[in-house]
């Protein structure tokens, strides 16, 4: 999974530190998020796409790997 959020923070002027309390998690969730390293729970992906102004598949993007069904 990859994500915008830099870009689209960038957009409306928001550091990290904005996006967190505005979304109420740490800045370094939102560190993680923007390097691929976190996956976000429905409500806080929901949460983000509003602060962005965005819908949550323009700062979501999902990948058709991402999709597969893990083999085991």
């Amino acid at each position: 999974m990859k994500t915008k959020i830099k870009e689209l923070r960038a957009k409306l002027n928001l550091t990290q530190e904005d996006l967190a309390n505005q979304v109420w998690v740490r800045r370094e969730t939102i560190t993680f998020l923007e390097k691929w390293k976190y996956n976000p729970s429905l409500k806080l992906a929901k949460q983000i796409s509003i602060v962005l102004q965005a819908k949550i598949d323009d700062v979501f993007i999902f990948e058709e790997n991402d999709l597969k069904k893990e083999k085991d």
